[in-house]
């Protein structure tokens, strides 16, 4: 009974993990720094790591990015209009 509850919580951990990565890595790119360095920050610092990038993500956006050009909710775009990547 005591390793099926250790191997759940590690099942959760484990997703909260990947999670805050997806999460940095999407923020960073959308801020336009990229994907890695949100990737890596996701993946070194877990769910800490995501507090600088919402806060880079909401103050500090670099001209020309998605979120500069579209703001910070992004829009969603039907099938025939999404922009060229």
């Amino acid at each position: 009974m005591i390793l099926a509850l250790i191997g759940a919580q590690a099942l959760y951990l484990l997703l909260i993990w990947l999670a805050s990565a997806i999460i940095c890595s999407w923020l960073s790119m959308r801020a336009g720094y990229g994907e890695k360095p949100g990737l890596a920050t996701g993946l070194l610092l877990t769910a800490v790591g995501l507090i600088p990038w919402v806060f880079i993500y909401l103050a500090y956006a670099r001209r020309g990015s998605r979120r500069a050009e579209e703001g910070i909710i992004p829009r969603r775009h039907k099938a025939d209009e999404r922009p060229a990547a």
